[in-house]
């Protein structure tokens, strides 16, 4: 059996070919039609089996080149990261992009040690900011910007 030389790309690669299955197996029930005349899920299972492609192609270079050493994980950043999608997929119909963005950066914020409150606070206003101006003005996406209770 081949050694691995670098288990970053390889654990990569089962991560990228794992989520490619996942999506394979929601796909599947789709009808993929033909390339003359191409159904509703013909592109997913197209972009599921390019993921695959490639997260094959990774995990065979992680067999072949040597890579940096394997770092071992820290759990205060993961927590963070993954508290803020949690706060933003909660907070998005109930609250309002602008707080829903707002959360989402300061909670994200969380996960670097040596972030200052200030920086963390202008971030979030500047991203606050350019998500209302970009999609609810200038795409006219129907968003709801405030809570509803401040709406009404």
């Amino acid at each position: 059996m081949p050694h691995v030389k670098n288990l970053n790309d390889v654990l990569v690669g089962i991560t990228l070919v794992a989520i490619a299955i996942f999506a394979l197996i929601l796909a599947w029930p789709l009808n993929p039609g033909t390339v003359a005349a191409m159904g509703p899920g013909f592109f997913p299972r197209l972009l599921v089996f390019i993921e695959i492609a490639l997260g094959l192609a990774i995990i065979l270079q992680g067999f072949a080149r040597e890579g940096e050493v394997f770092e071992r994980w820290f759990p205060r950043q993961m927590f963070f990261v993954l508290a803020s999608i949690l706060f933003f997929a909660l907070a998005i119909f109930h609250l309002g992009v602008i707080i829903a963005v707002s959360g989402t950066v300061l909670v994200a914020c969380l996960a670097h040690r040596g972030t200052r409150f200030y920086e963390a606070v202008l971030l979030a206003i500047g991203m606050a900011a350019f998500i209302v101006l970009v999609f609810p003005i200038a795409l006219g996406l129907p968003m709801q910007i405030w809570p509803m209770a401040l709406v009404r």
